[in-house]
């Protein structure tokens, strides 16, 4: 799904989101931060994983955290996960790594919260593009990834 897409797909399921577009690139949580002069926490990272039977998994934890494997293999009843490669990120969800939005994939993945990013009224992520954010609230990404809100973080 290009970038285009993503902010119809958006308009289309009523969600408010705002896009931030820039010269350089915002695939790091630190060049998000550097572009826009926000707190860490309030970044999101948008992570694939494969789980033991190769579906991918994505877990979303805030900037300032990692995905604990381990705690995502069991939230999703794995033996194993592991990140996906950048040729899986883009046949999973239509974007290239460092762009992957929370939501608008090329496929359903089963999405895992982790609970710190619910605390905030909006949070900022992958917008498509290697150089483009996207701010939404961490609500409308559970309701349109129907994503389960857990601690996956460590």
């Amino acid at each position: 799904m290009a970038s285009a897409d993503l902010r119809k797909h958006l308009d289309k399921m009523g969600v408010s989101a705002r896009f931030f577009r820039f010269e350089e690139h915002t695939m790091t949580v630190d060049a998000a931060i550097n572009r826009l002069g926000v707190s860490r926490r309030r970044i999101i990272k948008s992570m694939v994983f494969v789980d033991d039977d190769g579906l991918p998994v994505l877990g979303i934890v805030t900037g300032n955290k990692r995905v604990s494997e381990k705690k995502l293999a069991n939230v999703c009843k794995a033996k194993k996960v592991k990140r996906a490669n950048s040729a899986q990120v883009k046949e999973f969800t239509g974007y290239n790594v460092g762009a992957v939005p929370p939501v608008g994939h090329k496929t359903r993945i089963r999405t895992f919260i982790d609970q710190k990013v619910m605390s905030f009224d909006k949070v900022i992520g992958g917008g498509g593009q290697i150089n483009q954010l996207l701010e939404i609230s961490p609500a409308e990404i559970q309701r349109l990834t129907m994503g389960k809100v857990i601690d996956i973080s460590e």
